[in-house]
């Protein structure tokens, strides 16, 4: 069975009424396995946002079926909501989201010590996922003493350490300049690779979008099109380009194939 599976999902904005509705979803599908990392792409307006907040149980569909690890948390009650998604959800933010007040550390065990895990998981979960993402010498800093990117592996360490059976990543990328986004992305493969973990990110960027296995395109809040990492991310990262110029979103406005970037650079694609 598929980690997350969405079937026929519609989301309408309006009042009850029925003038002024908003179609964000229609029919919208998507099946993402155990240990993928999946993309999703779009123009703005397509329906990235409120699709990633239904995953998210932020909000609920107006039609169609959410499953995640076999249940719908359309089907459970508001404090089961909110313990399934402390639970079974990882978050990773564009701003971080990380509290000054406490050290790196502190912020990435957060999860659990909000679930009363004992004092030496604790520490060998931390240490264990530091050293994937390579943030070990900075656990003591606070975040604002270490750099954007930085910043951003911790989150991804702090959406991990409880286990999730899938993080769901918003721009990860959108604030860091082209080297930390690099960082990030090879932090979030690692995740991937190493951990399996399962991951769902939305972003514009052709450079973000080369690590994942595969891209979803949206298109007016319904499904247009699938392309698939084959290996070789140069080649992916041209498909994803081409891909966008048919759907219209943003793709060479802001990036020179031949050196220049939105969030990395074609140079570095391997």
């Amino acid at each position: 069975m598929p980690v997350l599976e969405a079937k026929n999902i519609t989301k309408i904005y309006g009042d009850n009424r029925g003038t002024m509705q908003v179609k964000a979803l229609d029919k919208f599908s998507i099946s993402i396995e155990e240990g993928e990392f999946v993309g999703v792409m779009g123009p703005s307006g397509s329906g990235k946002t409120t699709l990633l907040n239904i995953l998210a149980t932020i909000d609920t569909p107006s039609t169609g079926e959410l499953l995640i690890s076999e249940i719908n948390p359309a089907k459970l009650r508001e404090k089961e909501v909110a313990f399934f998604r402390r639970k079974q959800l990882g978050f990773i933010f564009q701003d971080f989201n990380l509290l000054d007040s406490l050290s790196i550390e502190e912020n990435i065990i957060l999860p659990l010590v909000l679930d009363k895990v004992g004092v030496k998981e604790i520490e060998k979960r931390v240490q264990d996922i530091a050293e994937v993402l390579n943030i070990k010498d900075i656990l003591l800093k606070r975040p604002y003493e270490v750099s954007g990117g930085q910043q951003q592996r911790a989150a991804c360490a702090r959406a991990l350490i409880h286990n999730p059976s899938i993080i769901l990543a918003d721009e990860p990328t959108g604030n860091l300049d082209s080297k930390a986004s690099q960082d990030v992305m090879e932090a979030l493969r690692n995740l991937n690779e190493q951990k399996k973990a399962t991951i769902m990110m939305v972003t514009h960027d052709p450079f973000t979008a080369s690590f994942c296995q595969r891209i979803v395109m949206i298109k007016d809040g319904k499904y247009f099109l699938e392309i698939v990492n084959g290996g070789k991310r140069q080649v992916f990262f041209k498909e994803i380009i081409d891909s966008l110029s048919l759907i219209g979103g943003r793709t060479t406005d802001n990036y020179s194939i031949q050196g220049g970037n939105i969030g990395g650079n074609y140079n570095d694609l391997k």
